[in-house]
């Protein structure tokens, strides 16, 4: 009788010992197979390139590297010389275009009201065409000074974001050329995070679902929301080579590795004391939404979840429809770019430069 209960024991303990170590694969499976967490994921930040719009000698540097800016403060400044005498000139001539233009109305009106015996219809044809002349002119004279004072305060290059200057390489007396990028502005408002997750975790990452990405050298985890899955990675097979043939590199049938799919996560919390920088490198982890959702308390949710895992072990991943939005459609539409039509060229004949330049002149007697 002793024999047979001490053999029932050892069964049981050794069934317990399968057990466990059956969990304790489960575990190490779901940890590092299928869990939705990736150690390949970094910050990223959006970069204002800023380039002046016109072209000069640098007569003044306001800024210095790593400097935090606000959106309309003025980073450095080109020499206002040239553009100053250009504005003058510009308004000068416009002055000088607005007297030419009253003289002409004035001959041209003088010219409507004489008699027949003074004057000719092409005379004041003559008059009425130097008035319509002398209007364009001004006109042209003022989009000239309107040009000249947009150069003017383009000499004082702004921060077109809230963000930190960095890499800052220029000096006064540097030249800059029109539409050559010389600084550059983090822009602060602009970060988030990408996580790149093999595609054999991609069915546990869903749009809305909540993130956690913790810094190498930090332990307060960076809170976010998944927002958006790339729709498309590289695939080298696509290139073509010799005749414009596709370039198909050979695999090994028993060794298939897994692509990665950039995550973009949107930033929601950030714990005092850790920096944002672009590139730090971040382990992610996905928080499931359903297991967040349901009521319950730790332990029912940890069953819950340790359910969810065996059937996707045994059965396979199950994904939602509405995990990720579909984009286009399902059977492919041709996508079209709208056309620019030609503008179709003014007819003389129907615009009337000068009012009333083809009637008979008036007699007043």
């Amino acid at each position: 009788m002793h024999r047979f209960a001490l053999g029932a024991l050892r069964r049981a303990a050794t069934l317990l010992i399968v057990a466990l170590a059956g969990l304790a694969t489960l575990v190490i499976w779901d940890s590092y197979v299928a869990a939705p967490w990736t150690r390949d994921g970094s910050i990223r930040v959006q970069v204002a390139s800023i380039a002046p719009q016109v072209s000069g000698q640098i007569t003044e540097v306001r800024v210095v590297d790593n400097q935090f800016v606000r959106q309309g403060d003025v980073l450095y400044v080109i020499d206002p010389f040239d553009f100053k005498v250009a504005l003058d000139t510009s308004q000068a001539q416009l002055r000088q275009k607005d007297a030419d233009l009253q003289v002409k109305r004035i001959q041209a009106e003088r010219r409507m009201r004489l008699s027949n015996l003074a004057t000719t219809p092409e005379e004041q044809q003559i008059f009425a065409g130097n008035a319509t002349q002398a209007q364009a002119a001004f006109d042209a004279a003022q989009q000239q000074v309107a040009q000249a004072d947009i150069n003017l305060k383009r000499t004082q290059v702004r921060s077109p974001v809230n963000g930190y200057v960095t890499n800052l390489l220029m000096r006064v007396g540097d030249y800059a050329r029109a539409g050559s990028t010389n600084i550059s502005v983090i822009d602060a408002d602009s970060y988030w995070i990408n996580g790149y997750f093999e595609e054999t975790k991609m069915a546990h990452v869903c749009v809305g679902n909540g993130a956690e990405a913790v810094l190498m050298g930090y332990r307060n985890p960076i809170l976010g929301r998944v927002e958006s899955v790339t729709r498309g990675i590289s695939v080298s097979n696509a290139a073509p080579s010799t005749q414009g043939l596709p370039s198909v590199d050979p695999v090994y049938t028993w060794v298939r590795l897994a692509q990665r799919v950039p995550v973009r996560v949107r930033i929601t919390d950030v714990p005092p004391g850790v920096p944002l920088v672009s590139g730090m490198t971040v382990t992610m982890t996905i928080r499931d939404a359903e297991a967040r959702k349901g009521g319950g308390g730790w332990l029912h949710l940890r069953f819950a979840y340790f359910v969810k895992r065996l059937g996707d072990v045994v059965y396979g991943p199950q994904t939602s429809s509405d995990c990720v939005p579909r984009v286009g459609e399902r059977n492919g539409s041709i996508a079209t770019l709208p056309t620019p039509k030609a503008i179709a060229p003014l007819d003389p004949a129907a615009r009337e430069l000068a009012p009333g330049i083809a009637d008979s002149p008036r007699i007043r007697f």
